[in-house]
Parts: structure tokens; C-alpha cells; sequence
């Protein structure tokens, strides 16, 4: 039998067992711009990522924290997610890293790259679909 719904819950499951997500940024000059970017994924379905200070991402969040993700494309089950780009503070910092270094052991060796800096994404919309049920599960989450 199909699922009907989906939870927070669910949610996480869906993002944690994905590596990457394509991120959309926006550049100070209004021109949209996609990367391709390793991700983990917090129980409250922030998302985490690195990149290095001279890269557009950066630029772009640094100005424009608005972002987006498109996660999961095997099948056609997906998330598409929006919400709020920021620097994590000192304080808070090695918490993340511990998280996306468990899903990505072997970036730590990328804390010797100038410029390296991590990026949490506070969710403000997303919606989970899965086109491999019929009928098809569409379910959006505000946050």
C-alpha cells in the first residue's frame, strides 16, 4: 500500500541517506547559479555543507543567504527544499563539522585548504514528492 504522508521524521530519513544535493544561489548581480555540493543533513533537517571563500557559492550566500536544494533524483522520488544560508558561529562550528564528517570521513583532510568554510542551511519550505507511488505522495512542510 502506498504511504499517504510524510513526517519530519521521514524527511530526515530521506535527506541523511543522500550525499549530494544541487544548490541554487543567488550572485549579487539577480544571475541564478547551481552547484553540485556534498551534503549532511542535522535531525532538524539543516543542511550542511563546505566550500572555499573564493568559490561563487560563497559569494553568493554571503550576500544572499536565500538558497535552494533539489535532493534525491534515483527514481523519482524527491526533495525539493528552500530556506536560509548562514556561517556557523565559533561556538557552534565543531558541532557541524563532527556531523558532516561523519557522513563525509574523508573531508577533513579538506581543513587545509585555504579558505575552507562550512555553510548551515535552516529550512523554510520543503516539499518531499514521490512520482514512484500511484498516486503520486506530494507533501509540503513550512517551517
Amino acid at each position: 500500500m502506498p504511504a499517504t504522508s510524510v513526517t519530519k521524521s521521514d524527511l530526515f530519513e530521506f535527506l541523511d541517506r543522500h550525499k549530494l544535493g544541487v544548490l541554487g544561489s543567488i550572485s549579487p548581480g539577480d544571475v541564478p547559479q547551481s552547484s553540485l555540493v556534498g551534503i549532511a543533513v542535522t535531525p532538524s533537517l539543516e543542511i550542511i555543507f563546505d566550500t572555499v571563500k573564493s568559490s561563487r557559492k560563497y559569494r553568493n550566500l554571503t550576500t544572499k543567504p536565500a538558497c535552494s536544494f533539489v535532493i534525491g533524483w534515483a527514481g523519482e522520488t524527491t526533495v525539493q527544499y528552500q530556506g536560509d544560508a548562514r556561517d556557523p558561529d565559533a561556538g557552534e562550528l565543531a558541532a557541524y563539522q563532527a556531523m558532516y564528517f561523519k557522513k563525509w570521513p574523508e573531508c577533513r583532510s579538506h581543513l587545509s585548504w585555504p579558505g575552507i568554510t562550512y555553510f548551515v542551511v535552516r529550512p523554510t519550505w520543503i516539499r518531499y514528492s514521490d512520482y514512484d507511488q500511484n498516486p503520486p505522495l506530494i507533501q509540503e512542510f513550512n517551517f
